[in-house]
């Protein structure tokens, strides 16, 4: 099994080779190639390999699959005996991407 840990958009994720993941939105157009150089760790045949912080020798490559927007959440402000209250709404930009390759 290999797989990897990633730095990307102030997140680590968890990557394998054929996964799907979502960030937030990275600024390429769709269909378009990415390659990662955040690596934190991976993991090959068996072996651990850990960055100090990132692996030097090690790039991934995505596809950038589409740009969606995340779920709506609500931000309501209010304060007390004063009749202020404020609704908004907000959906996050993000970006789904496919790793393709893990080179080691």
């Amino acid at each position: 099994m290999k797989y990897a840990i990633v730095e990307i958009g102030g997140h680590q994720v968890w990557v394998e080779e054929g996964q799907y993941f979502i960030t937030n939105k990275i600024l390429t157009a769709q269909g378009s190639i990415l390659l990662l150089k955040r690596i934190l760790l991976t993991r090959e045949e068996g072996q651990l390999f850990f960055g100090y912080p990132y692996l030097q020798n090690v790039t991934i490559s995505c596809q950038v699959i589409e740009h969606l927007r995340g779920s709506k959440i609500s931000v309501f402000k209010m304060k007390a005996k004063k009749g202020y209250r404020r609704k908004k709404g907000h959906r996050q930009e993000m970006t789904k991407l496919l790793v393709t390759h893990i080179k080691t």
